[in-house]
């Protein structure tokens, strides 16, 4: 046997062992928990044969604690490029196999160069987490891999997308790099992220609580809004990630995938001509309003468990990708609060920073009073929704299809912050208030006045509505393109896109804007 042949049956080995991670018994305890491996979970996510592993023969440097018998190839986590539908991504996945996934010096450093070569290539990076923390026996060392990585998370945040799955365990330090990325999506019952695990809770507060209650998927898709996506197995987590970047472009200097479209512009929608109640206080779904316009009824939503009074997805109108933002009457009258102006604020700046257009669809009576959203500091979370439309340079498209009062009003896309066509349906109301509410401001010493107060406050009611509660008034300034009938509205959007596919706009210099926080 030549020198070279016994060298080529080295390779071969050497790859066989690296591709076994922690060895086979590790691998049969993370099937044993319903869980896939790193590779596993690559192969199911990328086009078949498409992946090219980096730094497969990597190890660690680390001597303390019985460590320098400790070695895996590859040292915990798989890194590298692939395709999915044709296109060039860049992606890593922690091995749960290899010292249960905990980073080290080393791994931090495979994990910044594919995050390196992301940014070169303008490439998405996606990021699979099943890791235990910081490798302890490396101290500073593991901490330093962490801030490498979050740095990396930072410069390249509106420049390529940056996805992340959490498919196992991520506690501490290590749930900043995901809450850096754009999208989250974790696994039900078997993913949890939280700063501080049950057991030190209990220790400082006395709260006795299991992790899924502290940090699942559950409680960060509805009741914090860290994830946006949940997944009841692996093999539709990688699907919900495909279909995520079907909607976007690979980096910021890209217009997002165009697909042929068969749906005629100029479909009407008869059924929104009769889909708004008689009385302007009574709810209807706006789900029905997305589906009745975009391309086959296609709708890819954002957040869906989480602020459900108003509604962020992705859809296509004549095969172009866009960001919907909409009021839900059907949840709190579509009432705008705390958690929905920040979900949308986020959802409008992503969209902005990858040259998605955004149509906003309202239906908006105000924010939510109260002590608790007071308190909750509603004040900065709807600047911040305000701040984010009024800074978006992307095509805007606002249609007004109800009611539009106040800072509620200015909020959602209005001409002021700059969008480029604002439509309205002829059932649309655009006042500082409604009429009842107005009506008892403006006319409550004049009504104590009066023989008959209550028919007196009636007439002026009617009288408010006839004047306010209509987009005429706001059509008259200018501040309303058009009146356009219900049934029309898909065909609208489209040609308003096609129309402001050449805009251009762009913002004063400066470092960066201060954003509410």
């Amino acid at each position: 046997m030549s020198k070279q042949v016994e060298k080529i049956k080295e390779l071969v080995a050497k790859r066989e062992t690296a591709r076994l991670g922690g060895g086979e018994k590790a691998i049969d305890k993370q099937h044993a928990r319903g869980k896939y491996t790193a590779r596993e979970r690559i192969e199911m996510l990328v086009d078949k044969g498409s992946f090219e592993e980096y730094d497969m023969f990597k190890l660690h440097r680390c001597h303390n604690f019985g460590m320098e018998k400790k070695h895996f190839l590859g040292d915990g986590v798989v890194a590298g490029s692939a395709t999915i539908d044709g296109r060039l991504v860049y992606l890593y996945a922690q091995d749960f196999t290899v010292n249960g996934g905990s980073l080290s010096e080393t791994m931090a450093q495979k994990i910044c160069k594919v995050m390196d070569m992301a940014m070169t290539m303008g490439a998405p990076v996606i990021c699979m987490n099943d890791s235990g923390g910081a490798r302890i026996q490396e101290g500073i060392c593991a901490l330093a891999g962490y801030g490498e990585i979050f740095e990396r998370n930072i410069l390249a945040s509106g420049v390529i997308p940056q996805i992340s799955g959490i498919f196992g365990p991520c506690a501490g330090g290590a749930v900043y790099s995901p809450a850096l990325t754009d999208f989250i999506l974790m696994m039900e019952n078997t993913s949890y992220m939280f700063l501080t695990g049950p057991k030190v809770v209990k220790t400082v507060t006395g709260e006795d609580i299991d992790s899924e209650h502290l940090g699942g998927a559950s409680v960060h898709a509805t009741k914090s809004g860290v994830t946006h996506f949940t997944a009841k197995t692996e093999e539709e987590a990688m699907g919900l990630i495909r279909k995520l970047l079907s909607y976007i472009p690979s980096n910021n200097t890209e217009e997002a995938p165009r697909v042929e479209c068969n749906d005629p512009i100029d479909r009407k929608a008869d059924m929104l001509n009769d889909l708004l109640p008689d009385n302007p206080n009574m709810a209807y779904d706006m789900y029905k309003v997305i589906t009745a316009i975009t391309d086959n009824g296609e709708f890819f939503e954002v957040q869906p468990k989480f602020a459900k009074n108003i509604i962020t997805g992705f859809a296509r109108f004549n095969g172009q990708s866009v960001g919907i933002v909409a009021n839900q009457p059907a949840c709190y009258a579509g009432v705008l609060d705390a958690n929905a102006s920040r979900k949308g604020a986020r959802f409008v700046r992503f969209c902005d920073a990858f040259n998605i257009p955004i149509v906003s669809l309202v239906d908006v009576p105000g924010f939510l009073p109260g002590t608790g959203q007071e308190y909750n500091a509603v004040i900065l979370h709807g600047a911040q929704l305000l701040y984010a439309y009024g800074e978006a340079t992307v095509p805007k498209i606002t249609v007004t299809l109800r009611k539009s009062y106040g800072g509620s009003h200015i909020v959602m896309g209005c001409k002021q912050l700059r969008a480029d066509l604002n439509y309205a349906w002829p059932t649309s109301e655009i006042a500082v208030m409604g009429a009842s509410g107005a009506v008892a401001v403006l006319c409550a010493k004049e009504a104590k006045m009066k023989e008959d107060p209550q028919a007196f406050l009636a007439e002026k009611e009617q009288e408010y509505t006839e004047m306010f509660a209509n987009p005429y008034q706001a059509a008259q300034y200018g501040y309303i393109d058009d009146v356009i009938e219900p049934r029309n509205t898909r065909f609208r959007i489209c040609r308003g896109l096609a129309q402001l596919a050449t805009k251009r706009q762009s913002l004063p210099a400066k470092k960066h804007g201060c954003m509410p926080m």
